[in-house]
């Protein structure tokens, strides 16, 4: 489930390739991107996401894919035959450099669990796979006035936490909850001073937001307006959203939430 509204942005499909990629933490693969379009792309910041193309052997093609993933654009993409389609993936932004203009993307690695983690583990510049293409879908995180912001986080939004921290005003105040499954996949982060950094490490076997939920529920009493932020595995957006409008009394258009994955899903 979410509520964050897509934006369909005029750069249309943008083709680019991986320059660089290297093991931050444990867990976390980070590819930049640079070259082809990216010069179209414009940088808004935050927790700017896209919809990536990510090559799945020396056959796939982009060259008939979508210039939006609307309705529309998705029956496009399925149209396309199998053997030659990308696979489909949203990721946040989480750097961002102008000259010459490149781009850092943080995935989430499990071994050769899933399409894209080991896709990134994996790829060589200037190889075939190297190959990618995205569309760019805007920023979530667009609230409305507020006194403080409480964002809230896995390992799998640890990026669009981090592009938050990152970007908002200096004397932002409010909380940050994030939570990894391993404690190693901390990474630095660009908070202002009045935003409190938590980390919460849940176990392996442990559901995600076994460690994040209570650690929100245990956060003093939020004052004034406030701006929620939850995102990653379903349960934790849906989870935080919960508690906060029915035990917090937050409006609902206080929390944008989205769930980017589901347990046990494929």
């Amino acid at each position: 489930m979410s509520n964050i509204a897509i934006t369909h942005a005029e750069s249309g499909l943008v083709r680019t390739a991986v320059v660089r990629s290297e093991r931050v933490t444990p867990h976390m693969q980070r590819v930049t991107f640079g070259g082809g379009d990216l010069d179209r792309f414009r940088f808004r910041g935050f927790d700017q996401w896209f919809r990536l193309a990510v090559p799945v052997d020396d056959r796939t093609r982009f060259e008939r894919l979508p210039d939006t993933f609307g309705m529309g654009g998705y029956l496009k993409y399925l149209a396309l035959p199998k053997g030659t389609r990308p696979v489909i993936r949203n990721y946040t932004v989480r750097a961002y450099r102008s000259e010459p203009a490149e781009f850092d993307v943080d995935f989430v690695v499990h071994g050769d669990a899933g399409v894209a983690g080991p896709w990134a583990s994996a790829v060589e510049p200037g190889s075939p796979l190297a190959e990618v293409a995205f569309i760019d879908q805007g920023c979530g995180w667009s609230p409305a006035p507020h006194d403080s912001v409480l964002l809230v986080g896995d390992e799998s939004g640890l990026p669009a936490v981090a592009g938050i921290l990152r970007d908002l005003p200096r004397d932002a105040t409010g909380h940050a909850v994030i939570e990894l499954f391993d404690e190693r996949d901390r990474q630095p982060l660009e908070a202002p001073e009045g935003v409190r950094v938590q980390w919460v490490t849940r176990s392996a076997e442990a559901a995600p937001g076994s460690a994040a939920l209570p650690a929100v529920r245990d956060l003093p009493a939020l004052e004034g307006r406030v701006a929620a932020f939850a995102v990653g595995e379903s349960a934790v957006a849906t989870g935080v959203r919960r508690h906060l409008v029915a035990e917090r009394g937050l409006p609902k258009a206080a929390v944008t939430f989205c769930g980017y994955w589901k347990r046990g899903g494929r």
